[in-house]
């Protein structure tokens, strides 16, 4: 083989090998065969002449020279990538699939949505929606757009601040005329909590007045929940008191399902950001989402502006 059989395809196929660690899961991501997915990395490696991954019963990595090969792979794919975009903005609208990752509770009540409606502006983008709870390695999972809330770690992808998400106490008509309503702070710790066990901290709330004096309460009871749509049930179900996003009760606080307590009081804010693989903030459907998802997002019930925004 010789340099002419250094192809997209399977240049592809090796910087996500390298990327997952894993054949089968590129081939399973890519819609073929474990054995194909081999063979492109095999005659990649032919062509280029040196061995580019290091094989072993439970991983794939990269050999020195395939790090530096995948650097330049990762380049040559991008401008590949937004050459055709250009190209295709000639004649017609962007097309290609966007990959984005959600917390689950916010993406099944919003951003579906949102991607119905962006999908009808631009018929010829697919969207792959994955929701999910878990911090996602983007790179690794081939995310393009990731939408978290919480605080951040990863300083390796570009960020795009969409908000503070506000949270209030709220509690069912029903369980609040079995318990009764809590009329300041303190009471919080005779009443039953509704708790996320995927939340640090959850153990206590700290909750500011409006004279600025600050509280900070146990909040313990007999449930945790891992999933926001379930905690959702659970305070409808009269189970409790629980700290909730707004956008996660909004329409049950006004069917009157949910009821705000403790009003005067205020639970801290919790940062809504968008994370975007670098490589890919160029690509002309991604770019269109992210804009299109900055401006809707900021509608959301619930969803306040930074001060830094303002």
């Amino acid at each position: 083989m010789d340099k002419s059989d250094i192809t997209f395809e399977r240049m592809r196929s090796f910087v996500r090998v390298a990327e997952r660690g894993s054949l089968s899961a590129v081939a399973r991501e890519f819609g073929v065969g474990q054995s194909t997915i081999t063979r492109h990395v095999r005659e990649l490696e032919e062509a280029v002449g040196v061995p580019l991954l290091s094989r072993t019963t439970r991983r794939v990595t990269m050999t020195a020279e395939g790090s530096r090969y995948y650097a330049n792979s990762v380049q040559i794919l991008r401008l590949v990538e937004q050459a055709s975009d250009e190209a295709r903005g000639t004649r017609g609208a962007p097309a290609g699939t966007i990959r984005i990752s959600c917390t689950a509770a916010f993406g099944v009540l919003h951003v579906s949505r949102l991607i119905f409606a962006f999908q009808d502006r631009h018929p010829d983008i697919g969207v792959d929606l994955s929701l999910t709870d878990e911090r996602v390695d983007l790179v690794r999972e081939g995310v393009d757009i990731a939408l978290r809330l919480g605080p951040l770690t990863d300083s390796s992808l570009k960020l795009r601040a969409l908000g503070q998400s506000r949270r209030l106490l709220v509690a069912s008509p029903d369980y609040l005329a079995a318990r009764g309503r809590p009329a300041d702070p303190s009471d919080l710790s005779r009443h039953e909590g509704i708790r996320m066990s995927n939340v640090a901290g959850s153990e206590t709330l700290a909750l500011q007045g409006a004279d600025g004096q600050r509280h900070t309460v146990p909040f313990a009871g007999r449930l945790r929940i891992d999933h926001g749509l379930a905690a959702r049930q659970a305070m409808i179900a009269a189970r409790g008191i629980a700290p909730a996003h707004r956008w996660l009760v909004d329409d049950l606080l006004a069917a009157g399902l949910l009821e705000t307590i403790l009003a005067d009081y205020s639970l801290p804010s919790v940062p809504l950001n968008m994370l975007i693989v670098p490589e890919r903030a160029g690509v002309a459907r991604v770019r269109l989402l992210v804009e299109f998802l900055a401006e809707q997002i900021a509608a959301i019930p619930g969803i306040e502006k930074s001060l830094s925004e303002h």
